[in-house]
């Protein structure tokens, strides 16, 4: 139960149902209030209309006992003149706002003076003014009208009411307050109706958008449950030729498979490449050991047969074997160069003095100034590895030079050897590559096609490339420091 509330369907779901959710509530506050001012102002609307129609018969002369006023509880109306007399009442109205109202009587709650408590007021001398600031003439009505909510007791039964107040002079020019009411009670009901329905639906609604969102999201999450578990099997067999099913869509997930498979490519490549090294350095070490093994037995059986410069010989490859192989493996962590300033020129003109039993001789040529970022031991064991590739092909010499190139500088290392065959120039940089034509040499001086592998591998962490530019003609690009 626990997994399955903490799955991104669960997450997905929960999440779209509480924003669907807020969202509704938002919503439906807001359609309530809307429709809740509309009806209070359609309510307000027909009391003034009401108001002004009662208005209208008392500036045309109609009598008070004569007003045709509007009966039934819903629209009740008052009509009072100076001191809050009580002119004329509508049928079953008792009170407004709890003031009791009765015909010929000052309304409840009214002061001596003869001011009304409501709303509007009155002047004694039935001058009203009216709230519009235009004094009143016999016969006119107010432009203005006051409106407001209140209650009202109509036949025994107190409801609320949207009251419309309109100040009017009959045509001897006495003063009246006409008050009419529109009940609310429908307003009410009609609320009270659409809140209901949103309480009913909400929830309904909700069920349906987690119960849609719950099996969308299972639908596009269900090849992600493919790659899981076809990772599951691939680490559990340790099979890494194996890849995870690609959906046809190419969405996320889609691309997260596509990312997946070329991640298991390149680390399948990555194992076979380990795999392989491994087996070439064995086989690499078990021939300089082999011989060792046996110089060593033969020298206890026989002393006076010992070849100790075979024997030392053997040894000096063997070393330089597992410096190789040290090197690789540190490269192949990761180690990053350091941030030093090496000088080409300099390295050239120190590494290539101390090279005093080359078999051919090496040449300087054009040694442009200028420094390079990294490690000067890794660059120098760069230039020693060229060297040493150059001197087994080489015929009667051996060139370095260093040219600037813009933001480059360039170490070239040439001979005058056969020079490498173009389908060859790129496998020579593989690990334990050695041409046919060089490994009969290898067999005597130890190389082990390390060389150019670990050369390139090196160019690469420094930011640079090495490569084979013409037949003869090896290139180590960097970039200048600075």
């Amino acid at each position: 139960m626990r997994r399955a509330l903490g799955s991104v369907r669960a997450k997905a779901a929960l999440g779209a149902t509480v924003v669907v959710a807020l969202a509704l509530i938002a919503t439906g506050v807001a359609v309530l209030l809307v429709l809740r001012g509309q009806l209070q102002s359609q309510a307000g609307l027909q009391a003034e209309v009401q108001a002004r129609n009662v208005a209208g018969q008392i500036a045309t002369g109609t009598a008070f006992d004569q007003l045709d006023l509007p009966d039934g509880e819903d629209r009740p109306v008052v009509v009072t003149g100076d001191g809050g007399r009580v002119l004329a009442v509508g049928e079953d109205v008792r009170a407004v706002d709890g003031k009791r109202v009765g015909k010929g009587k000052a309304a409840e709650g009214s002061s001596k003076d003869g001011s009304d408590d409501g709303d509007d007021d009155g002047d004694d001398d039935g001058d009203d003014d009216g709230d519009s600031g235009r004094r009143l003439g016999p016969g006119e009505i107010d432009d203005h009208a006051d409106l407001r909510s209140g209650s009202a007791d109509v036949g025994g039964k107190v409801a609320d009411y949207r009251f419309a107040s309109v100040d009017a002079k009959d045509s001897r020019g006495t003063s009246v307050k006409v008050v009419a009411g529109s009940a609310l009670a429908p307003e009410e009901d009609a609320v009270a109706s659409v809140r209901d329905a949103m309480l009913i639906g909400l929830p309904l609604l909700l069920v349906v958008v987690a119960g849609v969102t719950w099996l969308v999201t299972r639908r596009a999450l269900r090849p992600v449950e493919g790659i899981r578990g076809e990772m599951a099997a691939i680490t559990a067999s340790t099979d890494l030729s194996r890849r995870v099913p690609v959906p046809s869509s190419q969405d996320e997930v889609g691309r997260l498979a596509r990312t997946t498979n070329e991640t298991l490519a390149a680390l399948e490549l990555s194992v076979e490449r380990q795999r392989r090294f491994v087996a070439d350095a064995s086989h690499e070490l078990r021939s300089p050991i082999a011989s060792l093994r046996t110089q060593l037995e033969v020298a206890v059986a026989h002393p006076e047969l010992l070849d100790m410069p075979g024997a030392v010989a053997d040894t000096v490859r063997l070393q330089r074997l597992a410096a190789d192989l040290l090197l690789l493996a540190r490269l192949d962590a990761g180690e990053r160069p350091s941030d030093a300033r090496v000088d080409l020129a300099a390295m050239v003109r120190e590494e290539t003095s101390q090279r005093l039993t080359d078999r051919v001789p090496v040449r300087i040529a054009e040694l442009a100034g200028g420094e390079v970022a990294g490690s000067r031991g890794q660059l120098a064991r760069v230039l020693g590895n060229l060297l040493d590739n150059a001197q087994r092909h080489a015929a009667e010499w051996v060139r370095v030079s260093v040219v600037r190139e813009g933001e480059w500088l360039a170490l070239r290392v040439e001979d005058d050897g056969p020079g490498v065959p173009p389908d060859e120039r790129e496998r020579i940089f593989e690990r334990f590559v050695r041409l046919d034509d060089a490994r009969a040499r290898d067999d005597d001086d130890g190389g082990a096609g390390l060389g150019l592998a670990i050369a390139r591998d090196v160019a690469v962490r420094h930011g640079g490339s090495l490569a084979v530019r013409t037949g003869s003609v090896f290139e180590l690009r960097l970039p200048a420091a600075g």
